[in-house]
C-alpha cells in the first residue's frame, strides 16, 4: 500500500480537509475538480476506508480521515524542515563539519572553532585528533572536511591554505646552563639529551632536516610520542627538546626557551581540504574565518 502513496496525494488531501471543499482545493492547487476527486478516491482505495464525507456544504474527514490528515501534516512538516536543512547545507550555514588535526594543532584550533560557532551556530563541528600519520590516513580516505597540518600533503587533490605561524623553538629546564646565554652555538648542545617526537612527526621531520643540512649528529636521543610528555620531561630535567612555540605558550610547566643561533625554525599551520569534497560551501566558510 505505502509504495503507491506519494507526497502529492497527501498534499491534495490536506488541501481538501483544510478548505472543506473539493472545488476550493482544486482552485488552490490549480487542478480540475475531477482530478482532485480522483486523487481522493485513489487514497480511499489505498487504505480501503472512507476518508471524507459530505455534510451539507462541507467535505469533512471521517475518523480514519482525521488520522490520515494528522499523519500527512507530520510528513509535510518534516519535508519543509528537510528542505530548510538541505538549503542550509548548500549555503554552508548548517550541517556537520568534520575536522581532523595533528596533536599540536589542538593548542591553536579551539579559538577558531569557537569563532566559527559564533557565526554559524547551526553547524556541528566534529574534531578528531591524532598524530601526523593518522591524520594523513584520514585525508587519504576522505573521511573529513578539513585537515590541519604543519606540513600539508601535496597531491593534486589537496587545497592548502596557510593560516598561522608555527615556529619551532628549543626548550630546556629553567636551571639549564644555556638559559642565561645569548646566541648559543648549537654545536655546544650536541651532547645534551634530546627528547624527540616519533618518526613521521612534522616537528621531527623539520628538525631532522635542519640537522642533516648542517651535518650535525646528536649524541643522545630519547623518543617520546607526546607533546605533553616532552614538555613535562623537559621541565623535570630529563633533557632538552625542539617543539612548536604553541606548546610553550599553552603550558604551565617551568621552561626556558633557549636563544640559539638559527632558531626559531620557521613554520606555518595549514588548513587543508580535498578538491573532491562534497561539503565545499561549509569548508569555504570555515576557511574564511581562519
Amino acid at each position: 500500500m505505502l509504495r503507491h502513496l506519494n507526497f502529492r496525494l497527501l498534499q491534495v488531501f490536506i488541501n481538501v480537509v483544510e478548505h472543506k471543499s473539493i472545488s476550493a482545493a482544486a482552485r488552490q492547487l490549480h487542478l480540475t475538480q475531477p482530478t482532485v476527486s480522483a486523487q481522493i478516491r485513489k487514497l480511499e482505495a489505498l487504505f480501503g476506508v472512507t476518508l471524507l464525507i459530505q455534510e451539507g456544504r462541507y467535505m469533512l474527514p471521517t475518523p480514519a480521515g482525521e488520522y490520515l490528515y494528522q499523519a500527512a501534516m507530520d510528513v509535510n512538516a518534516r519535508m519543509l524542515g528537510l528542505q530548510q536543512q538541505i538549503s542550509g547545507v548548500k549555503a554552508g550555514t548548517s550541517g556537520v563539519l568534520k575536522i581532523a588535526l595533528v596533536n599540536t594543532a589542538q593548542y591553536v584550533l579551539p579559538q577558531i572553532v569557537a569563532r566559527f560557532n559564533q557565526h554559524y551556530p547551526d553547524v556541528e563541528v566534529d574534531l578528531s585528533i591524532g598524530n601526523r600519520e593518522a591524520t594523513l590516513q584520514r585525508y587519504r580516505q576522505n573521511k573529513h572536511d578539513v585537515y590541519i597540518f604543519s606540513h600539508p600533503p601535496t597531491d593534486s587533490e589537496a587545497d592548502a591554505q596557510a593560516f598561522m605561524r608555527n615556529q619551532l623553538v628549543l626548550i630546556a629546564p629553567p636551571d639549564h646552563w644555556a638559559c642565561k646565554q645569548r646566541q648559543v652555538d648549537f654545536n655546544r648542545l650536541r651532547q645534551e639529551r634530546f627528547l624527540l617526537r616519533e618518526q613521521g612527526s612534522a616537528t621531527r621531520m623539520v628538525f631532522d632536516s635542519w640537522l642533516a643540512g648542517r651535518g650535525i649528529q646528536l649524541e643522545h636521543r630519547v623518543q617520546i610520542e607526546s607533546n605533553e610528555a616532552i614538555r613535562l620531561s623537559v621541565a623535570t630535567g630529563l633533557g632538552i627538546a625542539v617543539v612548536s612555540e604553541h606548546i610553550v605558550d599553552h603550558g604551565s610547566d617551568p621552561l626556558c626557551v633557549l636563544d640559539v643561533k638559527d632558531f626559531p625554525l620557521p613554520g606555518q599551520w595549514y588548513m587543508v581540504s580535498r578538491k573532491d569534497s562534497l561539503n565545499q560551501a561549509l569548508i569555504q566558510r570555515f576557511k574564511a574565518l581562519a
